[in-house]
């Protein structure tokens, strides 16, 4: 039996969807065709068809640039603000080291100024004395007790005064095998005996608990000035006499004896290394001297071409001559002009009466006249 027409032919759904590929780019090609057929030039001379092509893709093409700018851009600066987060703290970590090596280094270098200035001041002082670094301080919330790295074992003993180059510091109050305590002069169980430099005004520096001290035992009649500086005497038998201890800052009339406050001059600097004194040694108290010492003059030199004349020697010799001296000229000269023999003393008020000439052949009137009766020896005169 034959099977119809219809049935033996392949359906057009079933050739599309096996030739899909190929119809497609068949329409494609056709409705290129189509509208290459179709096209028309516009007025500003270009072609319908890319205008419109132009202006469906533009869109389409301003966003995927957007996409990809901001995309590339979003990454890109992701990771350089990555490295930058990275570089920044390791630059901060290092401005960090560098601070701390650099405090370091300032506080090295100003150990060291103080070790030249304190090994300087330790050359020329005539007392034996050795140095100590303060390791520790009291306790108290008022202590004014530090503690040094010198003991028994260096030669420490109880007593024995602690300076610097500025001033007195203060005392050993108790000495162990490497350690000593050192009463400040500021704690108000502390007693030295000084003398202005002015007016060499005894007194007695104590501390007052402060970071100031005061000098007891001066009469209101006691002349002591501000800015006057006050050293060390002697008299405690701990300190050497001639060591600084400050300026007068306060000077005022007290109920019994005389105010005077101040800052001690050893207190006021870095308190880190000291000096302690083995074997003190007296020295004198410098005098006051008011005003400039040895003031120094400045003059110019001379102008080129211009030379100073030598003096000459007379001139030099006159100019050092002192009133005595010229008045023993004048009386020289005046005794040399007249004899004193038989007469009475010459008027040495009277001005000198001027040289004659001298003529050979006449006799020298200025030489003494021969006397005719001698006087013999043994002061007899011979009677007539």
């Amino acid at each position: 039996m034959a099977l119809p027409i219809a049935s033996a032919l392949p359906t057009m759904d079933a050739i599309l969807s096996r030739y899909r590929s190929l119809a497609v780019l068949v329409t494609v090609i056709l409705a290129q065709l189509v509208l290459v057929a179709y096209q028309r030039k516009s007025d500003n001379d270009m072609a319908s068809v890319r205008v419109w092509a132009v202006t469906a893709v533009t869109p389409v093409a301003r966003v995927l640039e957007s996409l990809r700018r901001n995309s590339f851009g979003f990454f890109q600066n992701y990771f350089v603000l990555v490295d930058l987060r990275e570089e920044n703290k390791k630059l901060k970590d290092d401005l960090g080291k560098f601070k701390l090596e650099n405090q370091f280094l300032k506080n090295e270098l100003q150990m060291a100024d103080r070790v030249q200035a304190l090994s300087k001041f330790q050359a020329k002082t005539p007392s034996r004395t050795v140095g100590a670094r303060i390791i520790g301080t009291g306790t108290g919330t008022n202590s004014k007790m530090v503690l040094v790295d010198r003991g028994t074992s260096s030669g420490v003993e109880r007593g024995m005064a602690v300076i610097t180059q500025d001033g007195i510091v203060g005392k050993v109050v108790a000495s162990y095998p490497i350690a000593s305590q050192v009463l400040l002069i500021t704690d108000t169980s502390f007693r030295a005996g000084v003398i202005s430099q002015k007016g060499r005004v005894h007194g007695t520096v104590k501390g007052i608990g402060q970071s100031r001290v005061m000098v007891d035992y001066i009469q209101n009649e006691d002349k002591v000035e501000v800015d006057e500086e006050f050293f060390t005497s002697g008299e405690d038998r701990v300190f050497p006499k001639g060591l600084a201890v400050g300026k007068a800052e306060i000077v005022r009339p007290g109920t019994s004896f005389k105010e005077v406050q101040f800052v001690p001059s050893g207190l006021q600097s870095v308190l880190e290394e000291v000096l302690i004194v083995i074997e003190g040694v007296h020295q004198r108290i410098p005098d006051f001297l008011p005003g400039l010492q040895n003031p120094v003059v400045l003059l110019t030199p001379l102008p080129p071409g211009l030379n100073e004349k030598p003096r000459p020697q007379e001139e030099i010799i006159n100019s050092m001559k002192t009133d005595a001296d010229r008045l023993r000229e004048r009386y020289t000269g005046i005794g040399s002009k007249r004899s004193v023999v038989g007469q009475p003393a010459p008027d040495y008020n009277a001005e000198p009466p001027p040289p004659k000439p001298i003529t050979p052949g006449t006799p020298n009137p200025s030489a003494a006249p021969v006397n005719p009766n001698p006087t013999p020896q043994g002061g007899a005169v011979p009677k007539r």
